[in-house]
């Protein structure tokens, strides 16, 4: 079983990424299931149970509305005014409470590069512009511009675990400093790429029940006739225990 490489629920609010993929149009819960994997370029292969989740908990906040259903019933699911409005601010760079920058700019550059009508280009800029002050600010503080401890002003020496945390100090900015480096060359490397958008698929379920938990006629006949099948020949017009 393919497993996603970034845990769900940690780096990116998965609400953040329905609610731009329903910037296309409504959509039902399986065909935004398949979206946000496949618009992340695999990053974001999470449970079916948690994308149906995380639309019951949208529409409880009034960020996602119902909006009728398919031809074979399948219900879908629309922004509300409040909705577009977050989709908008996360895709202009508003990452979600307590996300890794890194995770949320990968995320947010993929889907916007997949979605027509998404300024992809605007959204690499302000990822850029977002990483450059970071690696600005990384850069000041690796050198010896930090604060001196109130003893150093006073003549004394520096104890070892000062010595220690201010080597730590610089050495985590020497992190910040590098992945920021590493997110600018890859911002480039998206932008000497092709566009890669496309329309939303309507991928249907391939097996089990429909969303929403009802089985449709054909589902429950060919469940009954399996049932048959490994119980043995039944009289005709049996009907299985569970009917």
């Amino acid at each position: 079983m393919k497993r996603s490489l970034i845990p769900p629920g940690g780096t990116m609010a998965v609400r953040d990424a329905l609610l731009a993929l329903l910037t296309a149009g409504p959509a039902y819960g399986f065909q935004l299931h398949g979206g946000l994997a496949s618009r992340t370029g695999g990053r974001r292969t999470i449970n079916v149970g948690q994308t149906y989740a995380t639309l019951e908990r949208l529409t409880r906040q009034r960020l996602v509305e119902p909006a009728g259903t398919t031809d074979d019933g399948l219900p879908l699911h629309r922004l509300t005014t409040a909705g577009a409005t977050a989709a908008t601010a996360w895709l202009e760079g508003a990452d979600a409470a307590g996300a890794d920058p890194w995770d949320e700019t990968v995320d947010r550059v993929l889907i916007a590069r997949s979605l027509p009508d998404c300024d992809a280009d605007a959204v690499v800029s302000a990822e850029r512009r977002r990483w450059t002050q970071r690696r600005r600010e990384a850069s000041a503080a690796t050198g010896t511009t930090l604060e001196p401890d109130p003893v150093d002003r006073a003549g004394a020496e520096p104890t070892d675990e000062e010595r220690a945390e201010s080597a730590l100090v610089r050495l985590a900015a020497s992190a910040d400093l590098s992945r920021a480096d590493a997110a600018l060359a890859w911002l480039d490397a998206v932008a000497a790429e092709p566009r890669t958008a496309y329309a939303p698929r309507a991928d249907r379920p391939r097996r089990g029940r429909r969303p929403g938990g009802v089985a449709t006629g054909a589902q429950r006949a060919g469940a009954q006739a399996a049932g048959a099948q490994a119980a043995g020949a039944q009289p005709s017009g049996a009907q299985p225990a569970d009917a």
